[in-house]
């Protein structure tokens, strides 16, 4: 497909930057098993988005790498044990919410010693990637998963 240009709706979008928001940077990961399913988790109900699909992960503390966050984050949450080395960076997603800006990375990984477990109150669900767009996704996962199809 030939480039002709920016597209017109960017143009409009220009200039337009509101108050700047704090950036949240957060590390998710795609567990991905042998059959090729990726691991959703459902936020609980009293958290913010509750009932939405999303990649396990979390916050990155100040001082640490995505990868070191994944780490802690999926040892706590689904009581799991992975190494950095077993997280492939795959994109990441860069989203404006109302109070905050998310960064997220996104890792993939088919390799851990465990069996996912919710301990966070959690509903999990083992997802094909195919029927992933037809969950309610928070709006920073969701466009991730037309290029997580097309990889796996």
């Amino acid at each position: 497909m030939p480039i002709t240009g920016p597209d017109p709706a960017c143009l409009e979008a220009e200039g337009r930057a509101g108050p700047a928001l704090p950036v949240v940077l957060v590390a998710a990961a795609a567990l991905v098993d042998v059959d090729g399913r990726v691991l959703l988790a459902r936020r609980p109900e009293g958290k913010p988005m509750a009932g939405l699909w999303e990649f396990p992960g979390g916050k990155v503390d100040a001082g640490e790498t995505p990868e070191a966050a994944l780490v802690r984050e999926l040892a706590e949450e689904l009581a799991i044990d992975i190494t950095e080395s077993c997280l492939a960076p795959l994109t990441f997603a860069s989203h404006a919410y109302d109070d905050f800006h998310l960064l997220m990375t996104l890792h993939v990984a088919r390799v851990w010693k465990g069996t996912p477990t919710p301990r966070e109150g959690q509903a999990l669900k083992w997802a094909w990637p195919r029927d992933m767009g037809a969950l309610p996704m928070p709006p920073a996962d969701a466009p991730l998963v037309a290029l997580l199809r097309e990889f796996l």
